[in-house]
């Protein structure tokens, strides 16, 4: 049972702000935390989340989780040197195709791109070379769409 549901059980109600652990009141500050892209923990520093001054605990808003995962895909890509989710979609837009038209050429499901170019997943190395290969060298757009499945 959680220390509110206890508190709750108990006649208290504890404030939003207190600590689900131990009840004590958290407080707001900035700092690193990290976040799972492709299997790797990426630390994201100065991010806004509640800490509990005396059981360390850390809780963030739904708003934060989100600009963590953006944050972390972002430091993901730069640190191995992937494309950007805007560099993405300028290759598909630079050569007129849609989102689905792209991912068929790739081989890919069908949402993949859009996770892609919305920073919500990060390519593998080998799909930011196929993209590479689309936007610099001319002609592998058809010879992918000959070949495509």
């Amino acid at each position: 049972m959680t220390t509110k549901a206890k508190a709750r059980k108990h006649g208290r109600e504890l404030p939003d702000d207190a600590c689900p652990t131990c009840g004590t009141i958290m407080r707001s500050v900035r700092g690193k935390l990290s976040v799972s892209v492709n299997g790797e923990q990426v630390a994201v520093p100065d991010m806004p989340h509640l800490r509990c001054p005396k059981c360390g605990e850390g809780l963030f808003s739904l708003a934060v989780a989100r600009e963590l995962e953006r944050r972390g895909i972002d430091s993901y890509r730069a640190k191995y040197g992937l494309l950007s989710a805007d560099e993405i979609r300028a290759i598909r837009e630079h050569h007129g195709l849609t989102q689905a038209e792209l991912a068929r050429i790739l081989r890919l499901g069908g949402n993949t791109l859009s996770r892609w170019e919305a920073g919500r997943n990060v390519q593998s190395a080998a799909m930011d070379v196929l993209l590479r290969l689309i936007r610099d060298l001319p002609g592998s757009l058809e010879y992918l769409r000959e070949h495509a499945a």
